[in-house]
């Protein structure tokens, strides 16, 4: 157990937190939180010892050893194997089976074992770096940001081996489904305090708005008591009989003190600027294939139409095509075979990390913003800079100066200026914080053109995807379903565990399928409408529920007006008073209901839309077989 005693740190007059302290309890798993910039990774290099504090300290009981994934890569091993290994206690030293098993979740084959460190890329350097720490098993575990460096499986790897964690750790991550899913405790820095609760985010930021909407309430009733005393000590000081009133009513001007306005703090603001498109269709790959190197084909005989407001994510492992496939889809690369064919009417964003080479060094923040389209004038650009926390002088920084979590925000606010109906993101959520993404999503949701985006972060996929590309089997195919309905038929369960592609064919894929003879569809047709019942009646049945209350409530709301009338015409005053107090929370009801009805007319209509689709596939395999 180690504990944090009343540290401050601050960087050129800044301060980013002060008098911090908590304690980190056995087998305790604690997520540290807080906007980009506020000392999460500061308060991990103090623990660590790579950074010290202005003031307090971090006591660390004798022979406690902490691991922390360095970004430092210093290989001296042949193979990833033996590398792996360096990580491995004294006593565990011939235990080689437990580097393979990390290193097998973490994504590397058993021949990428017996390869050297050196041929792989830069994330998968930093897992074999994870590996040698998780290995270790020291006892407490510090994790920056891990799934930046990791494909969706072995998120969902890391994320059971960390459950099961045997000692502390302490985690940062954007993901905010990553880690409720991990942590027992949540250490938050705001407003350059620091707070350790039980549970997860969720608890967390709902009790941090209870507090500060408690504050804000109380600072505003003690400024009108403060100027409701100030008005009779003014009016009254004169007054010698009521010299002792005035007096007790200084005294108490004097003790109450003053609370200071919370400071406003900013946020991400994402408002996607639209450009109008009536057709049906956007796009249609068919038949597409693609590879760097003739024994590198990463996509064959590909095929998909992406509609109008359509919500496509796409996940599998890294290095699979991912991002290969949104730059054929963004034009930045041609397919050696088959065809894209665009409508013209299609304007579209495209976000990918590699794109921050196309900033220019020169320019400053607000004028790449002002030349990423033509109708975009100083003002907007001010604002879209501000929306994306480059205020006021920031703004005026050169793009050379600036880190790449702040490019990649450049590259977003050019987005943001540029009216388009079609966005193309390559994992957009790396260098945001939690707050950020969930602005993010809300804004993707609201979106009316259609979203094409590779992400590995569930709340994301669970959240948007109404479609997955999914590059599994070694070639991307389509599956015509959401994600926890991706899930439900076998998802990520392991390497080999993965949906059949019944549900999930279209187009030119559906010669892939695998062959089911007649008493295999109808089984398939039968646990089809099964699920479909299972998902669509509660819905229609919550609906019908809604309609009929709203029903009870108008007739209720015609009865009161009726009463009113009576009322006003007897001139009966209290009556008219009690009717006027019944009405609002009436009308109010009434406003609700209309919008969960809404919100359930919606999600029946996208449900039905992925069945739909789900047996006119079922029905294209039935007439296959004849």
């Amino acid at each position: 157990m180690i504990s944090i005693e009343n540290l401050s740190k601050s960087y050129g007059g800044q301060a980013l937190f002060e008098e911090a302290s908590f304690k980190l309890g056995q087998r305790e798993r604690v997520g540290l939180v807080g906007r980009n910039g506020h000392g999460k990774t500061t308060i991990f290099r103090i623990i660590t010892g790579d950074e010290h504090a202005d003031e307090g300290s971090v006591v660390i009981p004798r022979g406690y050893r902490i691991g922390y994934v360095r970004q430092h890569l210093d290989f001296t091993e042949s193979t990833v194997l033996r590398e792996g290994c360096r990580g491995l206690s004294e006593e565990d030293r011939h235990n080689h089976w437990k580097v393979e098993k990390i290193l097998a979740g973490l994504g590397f084959s058993a021949s990428d074992m017996q390869r050297p460190p050196s041929e792989f890329s830069g994330g998968y350097q930093v897992r074999l770096n994870l590996t040698k720490v998780l290995v270790s098993e020291p006892d407490l575990l510090l994790l920056d940001e891990p799934t930046n460096y990791l494909d969706i499986t072995s998120i969902r790897w890391i994320e059971g081996f960390l459950l099961s964690w045997p000692h502390e750790l302490m985690l940062i991550t954007h993901d905010r489904g990553f880690m409720d899913k991990i942590v027992t405790h949540v250490v938050g820095i705001h407003r350059r305090r620091v707070r350790k609760i039980p549970g997860n985010t969720e608890t967390y930021y709902s009790q941090l708005a209870m507090e500060e909407e408690v504050y804000e309430k109380t600072r505003i009733n003690d400024e009108r008591r403060k100027k409701e005393i100030e008005l009779f000590i003014s009016r009254f000081r004169a007054k010698a009989r009521l010299a002792g009133m005035v007096q007790s009513r200084v005294k108490s001007l004097a003790k109450m003190g003053s609370r200071d306005r919370l400071e406003e703090i900013k946020d991400l603001d994402f408002s996607f600027r639209e450009k109008p498109f009536s057709s049906k269709y956007m796009m249609s790959v068919r038949d597409m294939s693609f590879g760097y190197t003739a024994g590198q084909i990463l996509i064959r005989n590909f095929s998909i139409s992406i509609a109008a407001g359509d919500r496509i994510c796409v996940v599998g492992r890294n290095g699979k095509g991912k991002t290969t496939l949104l730059k054929l889809l963004a034009g930045a690369l041609a397919p050696q075979a088959g065809e894209i064919t665009a409508n013209p009417n299609v304007t579209a964003g495209f976000f990918e990390q590699t794109n921050i080479k196309t900033l220019v060094d020169t320019r400053t923040v607000e004028q790449e913003v002002l030349y990423a389209a033509p109708d975009v004038d100083s003002q907007l650009a001010r604002n879209l800079c501000g929306s994306m926390m480059f205020e006021g002088d920031a703004a005026l920084k050169k793009i050379s100066v600036l880190s790449g979590g702040e490019r990649s925000r450049v590259l977003l606010a050019k987005i943001l200026a540029t009216p388009v109906n079609l966005l193309l993101l390559d994992e957009p959520t790396n260098h945001l914080d939690m707050e950020s993404c969930d602005a993010l999503v809300a804004a993707l949701d609201s979106f009316e053109g259609a979203v094409v985006m590779v992400t590995h972060n569930e709340m994301f996929l669970h959240a948007l995807a109404q479609r997955l590309i999914v590059f599994q089997d070694e070639m991307p195919y389509v599956f015509e379903g959401s994600y926890q309905w991706f899930l439900e038929k076998g998802g990520w369960g392991d390497d080999e565990n993965i949906p059949r592609r019944l549900e999930n064919q279209t187009g030119a894929a559906q010669g892939q399928a695998e062959k089911l003879n007649k008493k295999e569809l109808r089984r398939v047709r039968s646990d089809f409408f099964t699920e479909r019942a299972r998902v669509l009646r509660p819905l229609e049945e919550r609906m019908a529920d809604v309609e009929a209350d709203i029903e009870t409530r108008e007739a209720e709301l015609n009865s009161l007006y009726c009463a009113m009338q009576d009322a006003a015409q007897a001139q009966n005053g209290a009556r008219i008073a009690e009717i006027s107090q019944a009405l609002q929370p009436c009308r109010q009801a009434i406003d609700e209901m209309y919008v969960e009805l809404d919100r359930l007319t919606v999600e029946l209509e996208s449900q039905q839309t992925v069945f739909d689709a789900r047996l006119a596939e079922i029905e294209q395999l039935e007439a296959a077989q004849g």
